[in-house]
């Protein structure tokens, strides 16, 4: 695609700029003048892929802490991207996620504590909202999290500005009698990313439209969920995403009184 490399390093750029205080979190350089519209020449880190830590339980250095504040920090990474910057990876896959261990200064009986650094390629796709989008999209984040079937589906048809699906009551009526079942006992077990999994799939046989961006981020979420769910199984992605998301400026009250003082690096440097 015609100059795809000179927005990709300016796309470097912007998220640099956005993560500049972030010392745990960091994305390559490009080298300017080094950059073409058909070449990019960028920094390069040394790191291993994420997917080590999520696939291999033997990994030696893969300790549970260390695995732990990898979920967490993923999760934070998205969260600001998305409720701070509006500008998100859309491409944020283990393969596109390097992982750096430091050894900090021995402990006591001679062990090490791990500093995680993380490391973000392949920046060539990304996803902005509008303030609309923002809104409907977090709350069908939050109604899915409290299993809301008639606000969800609802929800779900305001995330297009052009819907046309072909029968919206009969796609409400199946997403209420699933959120249903899972509000009782027996279905309280199902997890909330699994909900949403099921609902994407009502979603394509009711023909139901989500805009571009919208869909791409509730992707990446499902992502990120998956391999979060394999480095922390007590951390709940889609329950943390629900906390007070009424509005994009609920989100961002969040981040600053709850997210950003908590963010890893406070931790585990």
């Amino acid at each position: 695609m015609e100059r795809e490399r000179e927005r990709e390093a300016a796309h470097l750029s912007r998220f640099i700029y956005n993560f500049r205080k972030r010392k745990n979190v960091s994305f390559l350089k490009p080298l300017y003048p080094l950059v073409h519209p058909f070449v990019l020449v960028e920094t390069y880190e040394k790191g291993e892929s994420v997917s080590r830590y999520i696939d291999d339980d033997d990994v030696l250095i893969g300790s549970d802490r260390t695995k732990q504040a990898l979920a967490h920090m993923g999760t934070h990474a998205l969260l600001k991207m998305l409720l701070v910057d509006n500008f998100v990876h859309a491409n944020m896959h283990p393969r596109n996620i390097l992982v750096r261990v430091a050894q900090g200064k021995p402990k006591e009986k001679g062990l090490f504590k791990s500093k995680p650094h993380v490391i973000f390629l392949d920046v060539g796709m990304t996803a902005e909202l509008s303030g609309n989008d923002q809104d409907n999209l977090l709350e069908f984040f939050k109604v899915v999290v409290v299993r809301d079937g008639c606000t969800a589906a609802e929800s779900t048809l305001k995330l297009s500005k052009k819907q046309t699906c072909p029968d919206p009551s009969a796609f409400i009526e199946e997403v209420e009698k699933s959120f249903t079942f899972w509000g009782t006992e027996e279905g309280d077990v199902v997890h909330p990313a699994e909900c949403m999994h099921q609902l994407l799939e009502k979603v394509w046989r009711h023909k139901v439209n989500i805009d571009g961006n919208v869909c791409t981020v509730m992707v990446i979420m499902l992502v990120l969920e998956g391999w979060q769910q394999k480095l922390d199984p007590d951390y709940n992605v889609m329950k943390i995403n629900s906390i007070n998301c009424y509005s994009k400026f609920g989100w961002q009250n969040l981040w600053n009184t709850q997210l950003k003082d908590s963010w890893p690096h406070k931790q585990y440097s």
